[in-house]
């Protein structure tokens, strides 16, 4: 245990971690800032302190440690001083951990390695304003918008991924667990946006009541009333007898909405007032029912611009984007590629009783290279067919070639985002571990021929006007393209 003073009237901060490094980084970096540090290598140590003197005004804390891990101690300190600030740390950033910390009591939770500056200015946020070092308080918002750049792993129910967004992800889902907010999840078909729902609801106070999913694209509009809200016997031809809606099943749990972009407008009148008063009507029926449900909805589409088209209402898309939990597509983070890929395979073979299959070096650089249009659903569908069909334990990039082959659709890169620049990392990687030289010339003559092929069939294969598309000059383009190569006429 270390100890210094800084300033009589400093803040006193106390710093947990068994890595004697990240000790000493993070207590410098708050000492050089203002505050008053003492250091303490185990959970224990802490205990054993603060029976016998005053408590610290801020807590950082590592989770794994030898002996009582972290969050035993969040819960030791929060049983003794419930309104200390304490910010939990861990480089094994998963949902159960996050969740747990802020279940605790946290303030926040740290992901290793972090930065520095960013670990200072959480130190003065959680202060109070009045032992916060020269007021450079954070402010942090009461409801804020979190887009959390992220995917999901569809094997399993669980979300992995290594990837940054992830652990943001992950935070998020953490602390919105707690808190009784409308959460509205957007991104593309397969990105796991069910999962994420789900995650909500596993580490909300709700988990012991029942997690009800529905997919309002799935089923017929005349139908989708009866379904969300139920119906009384002979409501209508063919209701017999009486069915309790979605809404009543989920009663003290969570409701499911997904592709809540799809509901007619007259549904979206009575789910505002559902939402608004928690209270509803069977179809049919006069007795009022009362309901306590948490509403997550989730869209592939852009619900902003449905309400401009005067297709979703304003006011209830302010009802269920109280929070936002956008997921990028799987291309966004082609890192947690091998990751996703070995997991399911694992889980194919359990499924099969057959040895667990793995991809060649040259095979996973093929998958790194895909664009995934159907994102993490895409690839675990692939792993499966893999798992079961390629002849070898060892899935080589012809078995890729032949499945892609087949129909899969290789999704258009946004204009918005640099994910060509990923393929072409992906594809230099792959030619280099095969052992290729002069990389760069080869590159740019692909890069060239890919760019002047495209323009050329913009303008019908107008040369000077693909040139001026470009910003060349006609002979530089000809030049480039090759003097052999005669221009297509325009149609």
């Amino acid at each position: 245990m270390t100890h210094d003073a800084a300033t009589h009237d400093a803040a006193s901060v106390w710093v947990v971690d068994d890595d004697r490094s990240v000790r000493f980084v993070l207590a410098t970096a708050l000492r050089e800032a203002g505050y008053e540090v003492t250091a303490f290598d185990s959970a224990r140590g802490v205990l054993d302190a603060i029976g016998g003197r005053a408590p610290p005004e801020l807590l950082f804390t590592d989770v794994r440690m030898p002996g009582d891990d972290g969050l035993v101690l969040l819960d030791a300190i929060k049983a003794r001083h419930p309104q200390l600030p304490v910010i939990v740390m861990s480089a094994y950033t998963d949902i159960a951990s996050t969740a747990g910390a802020f279940r605790g009591g946290a303030h926040e939770f740290l992901s290793k390695p972090f930065d520095l500056d960013a670990a200072v200015a959480l130190a003065a946020q959680a202060l109070a304003p009045g032992r916060a070092r020269r007021g450079d308080a954070v402010a942090v918002e009461s409801m804020p918008t979190i887009d959390a750049a992220a995917g999901d792993a569809l094997a399993g129910g669980a979300l992995i991924g290594d990837a940054p967004a992830m652990q943001a992800l992950f935070r998020a889902i953490g602390r919105l667990a707690q808190a009784p907010l409308g959460v509205l999840v957007t991104g593309e078909t397969g990105t796991g946006k069910e999962l994420v729902a789900r995650a909500l609801h596993r580490e909300s106070p709700r988990a012991r009541k029942p997690f009800i999913a529905l997919n309002t694209a799935a089923v017929p509009s005349e139908l989708l009333e009866s379904e969300l809200f139920g119906h009384e016997a002979g409501a209508f031809t063919g209701a017999v007898r009486r069915h309790v809606g979605r809404f009543e099943q989920a009663d003290g749990g969570t409701l499911f909405l997904d592709e809540i972009g799809d509901m007619p407008l007259p549904l979206q009148t009575r789910l505002l007032r559902v939402l608004a008063e928690n209270e509803f009507f069977r179809v049919g029926g006069r007795e009022l029912i009362r309901v306590d449900v948490r509403v997550i909805a989730a869209t592939h589409q852009n619900l902003n611009a449905l309400v401009a088209e005067g297709r979703f209402r304003a006011d209830l898309l302010h009802r269920l984007d109280v929070v936002r939990l956008q997921l990028p597509p799987l291309r966004a983070r082609r890192d947690d590629i091998p990751r996703l890929s070995e997991r399911f395979l694992r889980a194919a073979a359990l499924k099969f009783d057959a040895p667990v299959k793995r991809f060649a070096p040259a095979a996973l650089q093929r998958m790194l290279a895909h664009d995934w249009p159907g994102n993490v659903r895409e690839l675990e569908n692939l792993c499966w067919r893999l798992a079961a069909l390629a002849p070898g334990d060892v899935i080589v990039a012809a078995d890729l070639d032949a499945v892609f082959a087949e129909g899969a659709v290789v999704a258009p890169v946004s204009s918005a985002s640099p994910d060509w620049e990923a393929a072409l990392g992906a594809w230099a990687r792959a030619r280099l571990d095969a052992g290729s030289v002069d990389l760069n010339a080869e590159a740019r003559a692909r890069f060239d021929k890919a760019l002047f092929d495209a323009a050329l069939a913009h303008t019908g294969g107008h040369r000077s006007e693909a040139a001026a598309k470009l910003g060349l000059g006609r002979n530089t383009l000809t030049r480039k393209l090759g003097s052999g190569r005669k221009p297509r006429k325009p149609v």
